[in-house]
């Protein structure tokens, strides 16, 4: 196996630095003429200051203003983050050993950095405030699901966590809160073929060979309302959300399903009322079986009316 290699920048906020291969093929004069092309949402001023400052490294260390181009070399840097509003919530740790680490996540934080949440993340979170700069997910939630995660410690056991939630023999349940409809005969098990488009929010359930399913039962009801058990055999984009809105019955608080609505990213109300609330596994490299639970509520039930408000 090829060895990843080494950054020549330390990690800032418990990220990699970017880096950059400079391509074989190119007329630039310097470095920083294909920066400021290669770039261009960057103002060139910026590429400038980072330079001088020397913020911008090769395995040599600083490259200078001046620096000429280099085909097919390699250049580091920290990108400039986005201005992220806190996410009012912590994060809970369930368990933790010298291989895992499983936390019980709150609604709106992501699990990892993508697009605007950078900072305000899982593993951003837990690899400063635990100071574990290589600790690396498992598996993912969307950010506005609760619940359980598990992360992996030993960076010599990620292949064999990994895989076990890729062949999916970690087995899932999660808790949703949704209307209730006496007429709706369950338990059963939906299957759909689910997809989801590049650049665009929602996914859609279409015709075809299913791909999702997912067994869902009811709990309990009152007042019009449902708690129910989820238990996803497969793993796609908003499975369990479009699964629950095609029986008619779509997870409270969600903005996607069965109408996309446009909620500021700063708007902590009201979140989505599903949880991931146990994950359990024969450990792959003890041989014993684990199971986690969450330590968490969904509001919408246990207090209705703090939840609607």
């Amino acid at each position: 196996m090829r060895r990843r290699q080494q950054p020549p920048l330390p990690k800032r906020h418990g990220l990699d630095p970017a880096r950059l291969r400079l391509p074989e093929d190119g007329d630039w004069a310097t470095i920083r003429d294909h920066l400021v092309e290669r770039l261009p949402r960057v103002d060139p001023a910026r590429i400038d200051e980072l330079l001088r400052d020397g913020g911008i490294v090769d395995l040599d260390g600083p490259i200078r203003p001046d620096a000429p181009y280099v085909p097919g070399g390699a250049v580091w840097f920290h990108r400039d983050l986005p201005v992220e509003t806190p996410v009012p919530f912590e994060l809970t740790i369930v368990h933790r050993d010298d291989d895992l680490l499983v936390v019980d996540k709150p609604h709106f934080l992501a699990t990892i950095p993508r697009g605007q949440h950078i900072l305000q993340t899982a593993l951003v979170r837990l690899r400063r405030d635990l100071e574990l700069p290589d600790l690396i997910p498992a598996h993912r939630l969307d950010r506005v699901t609760a619940g359980l995660v598990l992360f992996i410690i030993n960076p010599a056991r990620r292949g064999a966590y990994q895989t076990m939630f890729h062949k999916r023999t970690v087995r899932k349940e999660y808790e949703a809160i949704a209307p209730y409809d006496p007429a709706l005969s369950l338990p059963r098990v939906v299957r759909s073929r689910i997809m989801k488009e590049k650049h665009v929010l929602a996914a859609q359930e279409v015709d075809g060979e299913p791909n999702a399913e997912t067994s869902i039962e009811l709990v309990e009801h009152r007042d019009g309302l449902g708690r129910y058990r989820l238990r996803p055999l497969t793993g796609r984009t908003h499975q369990l959300r479009l699964h629950m809105n095609g029986l008619g019955v779509p997870i409270l608080g969600d903005d996607f399903y069965p109408v996309l609505t446009d909620k500021p990213v700063d708007d902590f109300t009201r979140p989505l009322q599903l949880l991931a609330a146990s994950l359990e596994f024969t450990d792959p490299i003890s041989n014993v079986p684990r199971r986690f639970e969450t330590t968490r509520k969904l509001q919408a039930w246990t207090d209705p009316v703090g939840w609607a408000g």
